[in-house]
């Protein structure tokens, strides 16, 4: 299948990590594009990483987005503003084409929590700074892989990475306990939410996946269908690729999902 693949950058002069590709396939079928967020811990990782997910996407007629976002010298507040600004810009897009402006988000561990933020909690409202060229507008649907249900420290977790997300809020809990609350996604858990579709791992080791089930179920009673699936023997962060048996269920789930299809509890 004939592709159209093309980078934007957000800024001139450029600036490294605000940046974004849209995948376009020669016929656009489904109304719905998907905007994805890569995960890294906050600190890696690429919007390169989403590629294969974006091109299988097109071989099925969506039109996909992956986003950068800055890795090093900056906070979640940060990384926040970059992955919305590149969310609006991809609205802008959208609009030049005639498109629908009908966008799934989706993110993987640290991108599951960017992105959950920028799904469920309204522009500015953790304390990011933003310059839109548009109106917000809201996604229609959200699919989040090892997601982190707060930003708080908890007994099971691991200290080295409890200094990652210390590093990445900007100051350690002890002197600023509210900005890790502004980053946690269980304080945004309400019925202006889009549908989501928690993809968890049967051996997840850093969020534990049962916090998610309770938003999916949160959900459910305020009338918004949303979804949550184990997908058993496989580890956190596993759906990175489309190659094991487990990578490729959820994949088909995350269409299912994506057509509205999807049933799960």
């Amino acid at each position: 299948m004939n592709r159209q693949f093309q980078s934007y950058y957000l800024d001139s002069p450029l600036v490294k990590g605000r940046i974004f590709d849209i995948f376009e396939p020669e016929k656009i079928t489904k109304d719905t594009a998907v905007f994805f967020v890569h995960g890294g811990g906050w600190h890696g990782g690429s919007r390169t990483f989403c590629h294969e997910f974006m091109q299988e996407l097109n071989n099925r007629g969506w039109l996909a987005a992956s986003t950068d976002y800055r890795l090093s010298g900056v906070t979640a507040f940060d990384q926040l503003q970059d992955i919305r600004e590149a969310y609006d810009r991809f609205v802008t897009w959208l609009k030049r084409h005639g498109r629908p402006l009908k966008i799934a988000v989706y993110g993987e561990s640290a991108g599951s929590h960017l992105a959950s933020l920028l799904l469920f909690a309204e522009p500015g409202e953790c304390g990011e700074k933003c310059q839109f060229e548009n109106e917000w507008v809201k996604p229609v649907q959200g699919i989040l892989h090892a997601t982190p249900y707060d930003f708080l420290p908890n007994d099971w977790m691991m200290p080295q990475f409890w200094a990652t997300m210390q590093g990445i809020a900007g100051k350690p809990y002890s002197e600023d306990p509210a900005r890790y609350e502004r980053l946690s996604l269980k304080n945004y858990v309400r019925k202006n939410n889009p549908q989501t579709f928690f993809i968890e791992a049967g051996m997840e080791h850093l969020f534990p996946s049962e916090n998610t089930r309770k938003i999916a179920e949160a959900h459910r009673s305020m009338g918004i269908r949303s979804h949550w699936k184990v997908y058993p023997r496989v580890e956190h962060g596993f759906f990175y690729e489309l190659k094991r048996r487990e990578q490729l269920a959820a994949f088909e789930d995350l269409c299912l999902f994506l057509d509205g299809k999807l049933e799960t509890f």
